[in-house]
């Protein structure tokens, strides 16, 4: 199995994150400064919320990764994304930097067109030979980088 790490664009990674660190400080703040004891607690389990949750999104940056398994290509982004794809049904490979939401962590992308109407898009660290890798195995591949 050859694995393919992704790659994690900063741009993208240290806003997200300053937001939800920014989140979890403001609702400490308002829980610490708090006189109502309900109030104050009730602050404090949304700033664990907010912890949990940008630990998760840590994990999946993290933890996005391709990976070419004979005739598959599995994408896997943290522990809620896992897709497994036949490289015989892949029709074309695009270069892309759309916004949408993707099991990509970098907005240095690759739009995967297989089957007749599905899509995925990833970001591999080693663009050049993630696509020669699914070549070797599918020459009928259309590449436009």
């Amino acid at each position: 199995m050859q694995k393919y790490k992704a790659k994690i664009d900063l741009l993208l990674f240290i806003p997200l994150a300053a937001i939800m660190l920014g989140s979890i400080l403001h609702l400490a703040f308002i829980a610490i400064n708090e006189l109502d004891t309900t109030a104050s607690v009730v602050g404090w389990v949304f700033a664990l919320l907010m912890l949990l949750l940008s630990a998760c999104f840590i994990h999946m940056f993290l933890a996005t990764y391709y990976a070419i398994d004979g005739d598959k290509l599995i994408v896997r982004s943290g522990v809620l994304y896992n897709n497994e794809i036949t490289i015989p049904s892949i029709r074309k490979i695009k270069k892309t930097r759309t916004f949408i939401s993707a099991p990509a962590t970098s907005l240095d992308r690759l739009e995967i067109l297989y089957n007749r109407f599905d899509s995925v898009i990833v970001s591999p660290k080693d663009k050049q030979g993630f696509i020669a890798a699914l070549i070797k195995l599918n020459p009928e591949i259309e590449v436009i980088v």
